[in-house]
């Protein structure tokens, strides 16, 4: 519907004014009837008194004039007053429309106006060899222009790329904004040429692309696009099939971003199973929390001089009722980024505590610790408040860290180790060699070991090669007096050829996959390695070590943490 057909429809209020209006034009007209029916008797005896020649008019007919000339000047002036009331009005009117249907930043179309503008587009447009194309547009990483250079700066990056858009757009298409960075265009186009929707979306990722200038500063974005034409809507009709077109394009535009942003894909029903596939691991994810679904499995760390086991690393298992057991890889990124890996970590670290609590005291427990976690400025003392709670003792205790933690907050994961290592806490860099540490970081990082990542473990394979790589780290954590840990040993050609640096600690499944807790118990009881249960309130806690820890003691602990 357009602006005009708003305008051309009158509502109770304007109908009301203009009755009025109508009303005063009536009394000014009727009063300057009366007034040439009075003036034609009263002016030219008027004259004549004046010039001498006769008495004066009739006292009553003079007054009677003169009211009738204020009833003439008062119905006009009314007549003006309320004309222009109600040409204010209905520019008011028109204004208050138009902020309703569009978007006040960008001056784009709004959700409401857009959907209604589409269905218009679906309803007339659309033929055999004409169809609609919906292109949702998402700016790629705008949060950080607003945290880097302010919001003035976002809404000129907003501003810039919607008239950028607009700018490429057909005769007959239209651009609205959704809300935030989330644009999203109709246009018409034909059905045997959907290559030219490409090139159109092509030139859109080009000149957004383009740096933005916001007081001197030029800001770089860039753009993930995804497109459905109204041939995904199918045969069956839909109650609001433009609602469906734009559910399409936002879920390409989301495909576009998995696979690295700054690119664009046409809709696929594959697509749509793999957001409800997504949708339902979140919803699975939270449910799991809720009913202790997630388990610790536990992977052997050998002593590759003694061939005995020093440690277990812990790894999390989801027991799914209805997918099964679940790898990490699947559900530990979703659960990042939907915020509750926290919540999932701290309750499997209590498990482990008390898991690895009838195990023999020399071995440890080894921990992953998602970047995540280590945003938290509390994290260090939740750990620490969990030793004392589970009375586990904290030099058995390993936290592993990533490279990637390094380069968000330094000076915060500084004193988190630092934190954790006061009170008897080792940590150790994992995965080392992936990322990006430098040798400063490791100097100035009080860490207390590293893992050498599974990926340089298989280069051993490779005689040369391999081993250089091996060596080199290996002498490098030497000079830095950090033991290693050697991960992804497969084979026995593999084991040995570490055994020749040294004294290392390895895993891998040349040791054996990850078990759960029963079945580590059943493999350290063939042992010999649990704890008797005369020794089961032997603990150690920081600064309590070798001897039993009365409840006073714990208490002392529990303060300090």
């Amino acid at each position: 519907m357009t602006d005009i057909d708003h305008a051309s429809r009158e509502t109770p209020a304007e109908g009301a004014r203009g009755r009025r209006n109508y009303v005063a034009l009536v009394i000014a007209f009727s009063a300057i009837g009366l007034f040439v029916a009075l003036a034609s008797a009263v002016l030219p005896a008027l004259a004549q008194s004046y010039l001498g020649s006769r008495n004066a008019p009739d006292a009553v007919l003079t007054n009677a004039l003169l009211l009738n000339i204020a009833l003439i000047l008062l119905g006009w002036q009314r007549y003006k007053v309320l004309t222009s009331e109600l040409a204010s009005h209905r520019e008011a009117e028109m204004e208050a429309r138009q902020l309703a249907d569009m978007d006040d930043l960008t001056g784009s179309l709004n959700r409401r106006s857009f959907a209604a503008r589409l269905e218009e587009l679906l309803a007339t447009k659309c033929t055999a060899d004409h169809g609609i194309a919906t292109i949702a547009i998402d700016l790629d990483n705008f949060k950080q222009v607003n945290d880097l250079n302010g919001h003035a700066a976002g809404d000129r990056v907003l501003c810039e790329s919607a008239e950028r858009i607009a700018k490429l757009l057909p005769e007959g298409a239209c651009l609205a904004r959704l809300g935030g960075d989330e644009f999203i265009c109709a246009v018409p186009y034909h059905t045997h040429s959907p290559d030219r929707i490409d090139h159109l979306v092509m030139r859109m990722v080009e000149q957004v692309a383009r740096p933005v200038l916001h007081q001197s500063t030029a800001i770089d974005v860039t753009v993930s696009i995804g497109i459905a034409g109204s041939h995904h809507l199918g045969d069956e009709p839909t109650e609001t099939p433009a609602q469906d077109l734009m559910h399409k394009a936002d879920i390409a535009m989301y495909h576009a971003k998995k696979q690295g942003k700054n690119r664009f894909y046409w809709f696929e029903p594959p697509m749509e199973n793999e957001l409800r596939f997504r949708n339902e691991l979140e919803a699975g994810i939270r449910r799991g929390i809720d009913n202790d679904e997630f388990v610790p499995y536990y992977e052997q760390q050998i002593d590759l001089d003694t061939g005995e086991i020093a440690g277990f690393e812990m790894l999390a298992r989801w027991e799914s009722p209805e997918m099964g057991l679940v790898n990490p890889d699947i559900f530990i990124p979703i659960a990042e980024e939907i915020g509750v890996i926290a919540e999932l970590s701290e309750r499997l670290i209590a498990k482990a505590f008390e898991d690895a609590k009838q195990w023999d005291p020399s071995i440890t427990l080894s921990v992953n610790i998602s970047p995540v976690q280590m945003r938290d400025p509390w994290f260090a003392q939740k750990i620490l408040k969990m030793l004392v709670e589970h009375r586990f003792p904290a030099n058995r205790l390993e936290i592993e860290v990533t490279e990637t933690c390094l380069h968000e907050n330094i000076g915060m994961v500084r004193s988190m180790i630092t934190s954790l290592r006061n009170q008897g806490v080792r940590v150790s860099l994992d995965d080392f060699g992936t990322g990006y540490a430098s040798l400063s970081q490791l100097r100035s990082l009080p860490f207390d070991r590293l893992k050498i990542d599974r990926s340089f473990i298989r280069e051993l394979k490779n005689k040369n090669e391999g081993d250089q790589l091996v060596e080199a780290i290996i002498s490098m954590s030497d000079g830095l007096k950090m033991p290693i840990t050697a991960e992804g040993i497969e084979d026995e050609e593999v084991a040995n050829a570490l055994k020749r640096w040294g004294q290392l600690k390895g895993q891998g499944y040349h040791y054996g996959r990850p078990e759960p807790a029963r079945k580590v118990v059943e493999r350290l009881e063939n042992l010999g390695r649990l704890v008797e249960a005369s020794d089961e309130n032997v603990v150690e806690i920081t600064g309590l070590v070798g001897k039993t820890a009365s409840d006073e003691e714990l208490d002392g602990s529990r303060n300090a943490v």
